[in-house]
């Protein structure tokens, strides 16, 4: 049955191929979706005013009236369409009103006849399409119908295909989901008929990659079922060149030979001092660097007190990096060398090639490294660090603080803000790691490293584009379940998007599908630099809760109250407090204090309550994050407060026992949830058709309103 209909579908576009057309008729469009199962009205193509008269009433009722034309893509415009036409005499008028209208519009325009659809009962207007991304390929889309949809652009989008459950939890992730279920003594819609239309349609264009657009808009969703009052297909014009795919295998094994050389050969080495060949040779012999360094300059006989050689072949024994350190316009013969090496990767420091319009330039570099099967990181960066390796390859200043955070940056410049940081703040790292113009290397094959690199526990990436975003999500969604991914997408406007032939296209600025798709592949995304660091620092030693529980014990009321705020504003659930541990959180507390949530202790309470408290939070397994609000008194001083909440938790974690994280922030220690770390694709799942979750950008907590949370309910 499969087959049939992707060859009746497939024998379509060829027709409309070869007729030169990009662009589907409604007739045709009916076609497609009866193969598909997309549920559209009852409708015929009038080709005379008295074919007219007979269709419609044979649909005995009112019916909506287009006009049909290859050439006239946007009906309305054309005022060619007429909605509630009854009678013969009506449906006479209809029709020539349509043609008319039409042929004033487009005189040229080809006109097939006039479309007699039956009339669909009102309900909800939704619009259901997919969209042919250029970072993600094909991304299916959902959202309400009419004015919501054009002002408020309140979508939502997956990778297609979609499965029946993530097609369902679109419908919970727009802002006006709650419409759906019905509000106001008016009925919800049936979701599991828009879901499915939204899944077929994603099935369809996954089949057909030469589908560029698909619109059903609006589909009109009751109680009893959805239907698409209108399909809208559209081709592309052209197909992108498909780009070479490494393994899994392939990647891990030239990726440890990257980022685990046992000898690194400088291309453009040099004694003198302020050249970068000179920056990098220092960098790997003060760095403690343990391997073979070799230098390669024609024209020198030793630098830094090693051996240099002519060329990159004249180094004795196995190479695994060469580092580029030379003008742009020397790097492809040199490359050469390094492929006739067999050195597996190449960094490419210089700058002048695809950035500055030297795309031939860049693209002969990649054809001789695809020859050769040598891996290009760069050009166009700084280089990279692997501090468990000792490894400083690039001319910026040291860094040595080992420790468990990947940094990675697609700008110079953003990278050495990167390093600046990771220094002030002595955040150790495991790995900093520049991408340039990624004409090789990019984000998915260093999330593949990684992910299984035991010294990495947290990746933190600045990206201005994604060269392949299925490749990405792919690593991301393999990565996510083992550690999380923090990504910081540079260029949030939709300034990118482009003029698109339907509803959906037009709907679906870069921002949007990066947003979307970014959370389903359980990626935190960060607002800003400062925030990618900060999550990237707190993660590897903030564990995530085992639910949604969050109790709050406070020595102030006031605070209480700014504090459950924050926990609600950033989509968290505070815990209807049960009598038992109400009646045990008040054996602690004086009698003008408050029990239930949050447990206000009062600020006159010593030391003693604050632990007996926080230990009564920790024992309880109901309770999943703790948040604690301080208020400094001279009866329960800073230090001491901070001393006892460290040395609990402590306790807690020697014993083997859950117990939330914590972080330091003026006047409070609270527990965070870092939604990633739970999101693989079944748990993220699961929690969406249970909670309608999603997880969530980490951001920073009260005081700044929505703007941060661990998990949140989608907007």
């Amino acid at each position: 049955m499969a087959e049939d209909r992707v060859l009746r579908v497939r024998s379509l576009l060829d027709s409309v191929r070869a007729e030169g057309r990009t662009a589907l008729t409604a007739p045709e469009g009916k076609v497609i979706a009866d193969a598909y199962g997309i549920a559209v009205p009852g409708e015929e193509l009038a080709t005379d005013v008295d074919e007219a008269v007979a269709f419609a009433a044979r649909f005995g009722g009112p019916v909506v009236m287009k006009i049909v034309s290859p050439d006239i893509l946007h009906k309305t415009d054309a005022g060619g369409v007429i909605v509630g036409v009854e009678g013969a005499a009506d449906v006479r008028a209809a029709f020539h009103t349509i043609v008319d209208n039409a042929r004033a519009y487009d005189a040229k325009a080809r006109i097939s006849g006039v479309q007699v659809q039956e009339l669909l009962p009102k309900g909800q207007e939704v619009i259901v399409g997919a969209v042919t991304d250029p970072t993600f390929g094909k991304v299916v889309a959902f959202g309400l119908g009419g004015v919501l949809v054009e002002v408020l652009k309140d979508v939502t989008f997956r990778l297609a295909p979609v499965d029946a459950d993530e097609a369902l939890s679109m419908l919970d992730s727009i802002r006006s989901a709650e419409i759906l279920r019905g509000v106001r003594g008016q009925a919800g819609v049936d979701r599991w008929a828009v879901a499915e239309q939204i899944r077929r349609v994603s099935e369809l264009v996954a089949d057909f990659p030469e589908i560029a657009e698909v619109d059903l808009n609006p589909v009109i969703a009751t109680a009893e079922g959805a239907v698409a009052a209108d399909i809208r297909v559209i081709l592309a014009e052209s197909q992108p060149a498909p780009r070479r795919k490494y393994s899994r295998d392939e990647i891990l094994t030239s990726m440890r030979r990257l980022m685990q050389p046992s000898s690194v050969a400088v291309i453009g080495a040099s004694n003198e001092q302020g050249k970068i060949g000179n920056s990098v040779m220092r960098n790997l012999v003060d760095g403690g660097f343990a391997g073979d360094i070799h230098p390669v300059n024609p024209r020198a006989d030793d630098i830094l007190g090693r051996k240099a050689y002519k060329s990159v072949t004249d180094v004795p024994g196995e190479v695994d990096v060469a580092v580029f350190a030379i003008p742009a316009k020397f790097v492809a013969s040199a490359l050469e060398e390094v492929g006739r090496k067999k050195i597996p990767n190449a960094v490419l420091i210089p700058s002048g090639f695809a950035e500055t319009g030297e795309h031939e330039l860049q693209a002969e570099i990649v054809a001789i490294a695809e020859r050769y099967g040598v891996r290009l990181l760069g050009p166009n960066i700084y280089g990279y660090y692997s501090t468990w390796q000792d490894l400083c390859a690039t001319f910026c200043t040291p860094y040595d603080v080992k420790g468990g955070v990947a940094l990675t940056s697609q700008s110079g410049g953003i990278g050495m803000a990167i390093l600046g940081f990771a220094r002030t703040t002595k955040t150790g790292v495991s790995a900093i790691v520049g991408l340039g113009n990624k004409s090789d290397l990019d984000e998915d094959d260093l999330l593949t490293w990684f992910g299984e690199d035991p010294n990495t526990q947290c990746i933190a990436m600045h990206l201005e584009d994604l060269k392949d975003g299925r490749a990405f999500v792919e690593a991301a969604r393999a990565t996510v379940p083992k550690k999380p991914v923090v990504v910081l997408k540079a260029g949030r406007t939709a300034a990118g998007a482009r003029a698109a032939g339907s509803h959906t296209g037009a709907l679906a600025g870069d921002d949007a599908v990066y947003d979307d798709i970014l959370r389903q592949a359980g990626v935190i995304r960060a607002p800003g630099l400062n925030d990618m660091l900060e999550y990237a620092r707190a993660l590897p030693v903030l564990p995530a809760p085992q639910g949604d529980n969050v109790v709050i014990i406070t020595g102030a009321g006031g605070s209480g109250v700014l504090l459950s705020d924050a926990v609600t504003d950033n989509g968290l659930s505070l815990m209807e407090i049960p009598p038992d541990l109400d009646a045990a959180f008040r054996k602690f507390i004086p009698p003008f204090g408050a029990a239930g949530n949050p447990v206000d202790i009062t600020g006159g309470e010593p030391p003693s309550t604050y632990e007996a408290t926080i230990r009564l939070g920790l024992e309880d397994p109901r309770i999943h994050a703790l948040v604690l609000g301080y208020w400094h008194t001279i009866v329960t001083p800073p230090m001491v407060f901070a001393e006892l909440t460290a040395r609990v938790v402590a306790e807690f974690r020697e014993r083997g026992s859950r117990s939330p994280s914590w972080r330091r922030s003026p006047g409070t220690w609270r527990s965070r949830r870092p939604a990633s770390t739970s999101s693989s694709e079944e748990s993220w799942r699961t929690r969406t058709r249970r909670r309608s979750r999603w997880p969530c950008s980490a951001r920073s907590t009260a005081g700044r309103g929505r703007r941060g949370c661990w998990g949140r309910y989608m907007r």
